[in-house]
Order: C-alpha cells, then structure tokens, then sequence
C-alpha cells in the first residue's frame, strides 16, 4: 500500500469507527428516484485505447468518479475508501467496475492517471480524453461540468464530488458524497451488487 493512499485509510477508518455502525437491509447513499440508464460515451483508457463506458461496464456494479490527480482531498479519499471495502470485500471486487475520468486533461496524462490510480487499486480503470470529449462524458452523466479557477500550473479544477453508483441492470441508483463513510460503502455495495433487471 502506497503512503498516499495508508494516510487516507488510516483518516477513513477512524472517521468510520466514530460514526458507529449503519443497519444493513437498505441502500444508506442518496437513493435515485427516477434511476436513469448508464450514459454512452467513449474516452481512453491509460494504455491509450478507445474505452466504450456503457459497453465495457455492462453486467458489472460500477462506480463512476469525475474527478482529477491534483485534488487535495476529495478525490483521494473517495478512491481510498473504494479501494478498502473492495480490498475487505472480495466478493464484491470481482464484479465491480471503478471508473475514475478526469476532468484536468492538461495536466492529468493517461501516464499520470495511471500512476495516481496505482495507489488505491490496479484495477481501477483510469479515463481521459478531449476537453470536449470530457464535458460532453459529464453531460451524460449528468453532471455539471468541471471548471478551472485561478492561473498558472497551480489552478484547481471545481467538479462534482459525488460518487455515481451504477447497479448490474445498468440503472443509476446512488450518489456518494464526499465523506461517505466505510460502512455504508459496504452495506451499499452489496445492496447494489445484487440488483438486477427489475429490481427495486
């Protein structure tokens, strides 16, 4: 485990101990009412190949993050606690697709995405593209796009920070905010897992 990503943990799981536990039985994120399917849109993956979201998600629980390397906080911590319940919960590893699309495309390079990613979970599929490309992916998702503010190499990019969940059946089903606790990664993600078509 990279230092980045045991700093974050340890952060995590204290957090997740003062909190108490969750019941299981009910999806504990912000529950979408009208569940949409998950949006088409084609990027590249870090190896530099055309990557068709929809397509190459399809049948799996993924998760879907917009986010960047250079975040000071919420993307780290997202990832981390995504990499823990996976690496705790095996069963659900296999069957669970981690998206992470940035929205700093200047900065982040597929070399750059990749190594970031590396400090959470090799599996975890890393997104680039276009500035067009990555508006228009956010658009689909619908999320409000990123945006720059300040000059010069130590800009920071405003993006939606919230975790998009979307069960096997290919319906979004929940929103993760940031400090989402490890608890209700859990109970979500084996809620979640178990949805199929036709499922409530």
């Amino acid at each position: 485990m990279s230092n980045v990503r045991r700093l974050v943990v340890v952060v995590c799981l204290v957090a997740t101990a003062c909190a108490g536990a969750i019941p299981t039985g009910r999806l504990q994120g912000e529950v979408i009412e009208d569940p949409q399917p998950k949006p088409s849109f084609v990027l590249t993956d870090t190896a530099g190949e055309p990557y068709d979201f929809a397509d190459r998600t399809q049948g799996k629980l993924t998760l879907l993050y917009f986010g960047y390397t250079n975040c000071p906080d919420v993307c780290p911590v997202h990832l981390a606690q995504i990499a823990e319940t996976l690496d705790t919960h095996p069963d659900l590893a296999g069957d669970t697709e981690v998206v992470f699309v940035t929205v700093d495309p200047t900065r982040d390079t597929p070399e750059v995405i990749r190594a970031f990613l590396d400090n959470f979970n090799t599996r975890f599929v890393g997104l680039t593209g276009t500035p067009d490309e990555l508006t228009a992916a956010q658009e689909a998702a619908d999320v409000p796009p990123a945006t720059i503010t300040g000059d010069g190499e130590d800009y920071t990019v405003d993006h939606a920070g919230w975790v998009i969940a979307y069960s096997p059946d290919g319906l979004s089903r929940t929103l993760y905010p940031y400090g989402t606790r490890q608890n209700v990664w859990v109970n979500d993600l084996t809620i979640l897992i178990e949805m199929t078509e036709g499922a409530a």
